[in-house]
């Protein structure tokens, strides 16, 4: 998991050619007008323009993929977002589809992250994650790269 700032991210190109094309759609379109909807960027990376209500803490399930990267990166207030890592999780509470690549995890966050606008937070299949915690709604982009 990295947390970073927007203004940082090419530090983080180097991981990968795929993060290297998102992270530099990102710094090129971060102040694009918001369209809800998806958008195929290439090399099978999708940027999600999404409009989530926010929910309380015990209400959000980690979650895991295994084929996708996701980069969270909220445009309109703070988002939390639960972390632990995926090897340690115990209580599956939906099973993997590999149709949506994900599996939802009954298991308690170790670490809360505050996201706020103008940063962004990438998630690896090793890092369970529950996007999404705050009250109200919010607009964010959240970036899913194949591995």
């Amino acid at each position: 998991m990295i947390l970073s700032t927007i203004a940082d991210a090419a530090e983080y190109r180097g991981l990968s050619p795929r993060i290297a094309t998102a992270l530099t759609w990102l710094a090129e379109h971060y102040s694009d007008s918001f369209v809800k909807g998806s958008v195929d960027i290439g090399d099978g990376i999708i940027v999600k323009s999404e409009e989530p209500a926010l929910m309380p803490r015990e209400k959000a399930s980690l979650e895991t993929h295994s084929r996708f990267i996701d980069i969270h990166v909220p445009l309109k207030g703070t988002e939390t977002i639960g972390w632990a890592p995926a090897a340690g999780l115990k209580h599956v509470k939906v099973p993997y589809n590999s149709e949506t690549d994900i599996a939802f995890w009954g298991d308690a966050a170790h670490s809360l992250l505050h996201v706020k606008v103008g940063q962004m937070a990438i998630f690896f299949p090793s890092d369970a994650h529950a996007p999404n915690i705050g009250l109200g709604n919010h607009r964010k982009l959240c970036i899913k790269i194949p591995v």
